[in-house]
């Protein structure tokens, strides 16, 4: 008997407000699942932002008629300017889900547009990845896959203070309000299925839902992160290197203080950090580094494309993100692809890559004991250049073996075809 033919692989289009690989976060998100699977030459098309057009044309041009943008607009460009006089947690999820909602609904009757027009299968909605942000997209003709997702979070015990009172409060309302909206806004009740990063954004979500399913929100792309095989034992200067927003809960001021303590314990080996970001605390973090007398020893080189950063990592030594509130930490997996230890905060998405065969987790709390341990695991691996490069071949071996892009999609197109055949995966 002939073999059965294989199913044609379903068409996608997914929706996302931001699509890019610009200013790092999670717009990187829907971009690789647009890009990896048109290489894989599947019927899939994006609709975005039109604040992504000229990158993402420049870039692809060869993709160019599969985009859709949607466009700027008054009441967009109001709600930031407002949005920008409020603090940090106010800004972002009052005003940013205020603004996603407008791009929403535009970018929901450019979906219902495109799949009258060219037909789709399913429509997937990578971002936002917070579990809480209601959904616009339903009701299209087309069941719709939402995530992965992941969030949740809250900082340390004994770290308040990294928000302000306003900030708390409106937290403090906002999320049992998450409920109310997501009931109103329906996508997320009505969505086919909802895909999750771990169990606590399992529990953070505002709905109650038949499939939920568990997938890791981010990846390493080995074209970009390509790794530095082996790696020479280096008895040379120890070279840190952070990537990443220069914002207070990335906890770079722990970093340095607990920098300028290693390298009094390590008087015979020079230690040296290389800052590759940009952000709102860049002039606090150099005065600081000048009253540490760390200007020698700490090099701040702004905002960097992705390829310049691998060459950075390839210099390096081990990568070092003393966060209080990170969910995901895309570059952690970056590190360890690229064959280097990771010193890292054991709190939210770190502490779902890392483990002591391949890093150094770092317990954030209590808080006063913070900076004198992360002290502490810079100088044992300064100290020990041989567990270093013994952690960091471990992470390569564990970042290529479950956190590869290319396993990703498979996963992903797994969870497609569960969808579409309407399985249950």
């Amino acid at each position: 008997m002939p073999d059965t033919p294989a199913p044609a692989a379903p068409r996608v289009l997914i929706v996302a407000d931001n699509a890019s690989a610009m200013f790092g976060g999670e717009g990187i998100l829907p971009l690789k699942y647009f890009t990896l699977l048109a290489r894989r030459h599947r019927d899939v098309r994006l609709i975005t932002h039109e604040r992504n057009r000229e990158a993402l044309l420049a870039t692809f041009p060869d993709l160019a008629e599969r985009m859709v943008f949607s466009r700027d607009t008054a009441a967009h460009r109001w709600l930031w300017r407002i949005g920008a006089r409020f603090p940090g947690a106010i800004r972002d999820h009052l005003f940013g889900n205020v603004m996603g909602f407008v791009t929403g609904w535009q970018q929901r009757k450019l979906a219902r547009a495109v799949i009258r027009a060219q037909g789709a299968d399913l429509v997937h909605q990578p971002i936002p990845v917070s579990p809480a942000a209601p959904s616009l997209l339903h009701g299209l003709g087309a069941p719709v896959i939402i995530g992965p997702m992941n969030g949740g979070m809250n900082y340390p015990p004994g770290y308040e203070d990294y928000e302000g009172r306003a900030s708390r409060m409106f937290i403090a309302v906002g999320r049992p309000m998450a409920g109310l909206i997501n009931r109103l806004i329906p996508g997320k009740r009505r969505a086919r299925l909802l895909l999750v990063a771990n169990q606590r954004t399992a529990r953070a979500l505002p709905v109650q839902h038949g499939r939920v399913a568990e997938l890791v929100e981010n990846g390493v792309d080995f074209d970009l992160w390509p790794g530095a095989g082996p790696r020479a034992l280096n008895t040379g200067p120890f070279k840190l290197v952070f990537m990443g927003r220069l914002v207070a809960l990335k906890g770079l001021s722990q970093t340095l203080d607990a920098l300028a303590q290693a390298r009094a314990q390590v008087p015979d080996r020079d230690i040296t950090l290389d800052i590759l970001g940009d952000g709102s605390e860049l002039e606090a973090l150099k005065a600081q580094a000048e009253r540490l007398g760390l200007s020698s020893a700490v090099r701040f080189r702004g905002f960097l494309p992705q390829t310049d950063c691998a060459q950075y990592l390839a210099q390096a030594d081990a990568l070092i993100l003393a966060s209080l509130r990170e969910c995901g930490g895309a570059v952690v997996l970056e590190a360890m692809a690229m064959g280097l230890p990771v010193i890292a905060s054991d709190w939210g998405g770190p502490a779902d890559y890392l483990d002591d065969t391949c890093g150094i987790l770092v317990p954030p709390c209590p808080r006063a004991d913070f900076i004198p341990a992360l002290s502490a695991a810079i100088v044992l691996l300064a100290r020990n250049p041989e567990r270093a490069r013994a952690l960091g071949a471990a992470g390569a071996v564990r970042a290529r073996a479950e956190f590869d892009w290319q396993r990703k999609i498979d996963a992903m197109e797994d969870h497609y075809r569960s969808v579409v055949g309407g399985t249950t995966h």
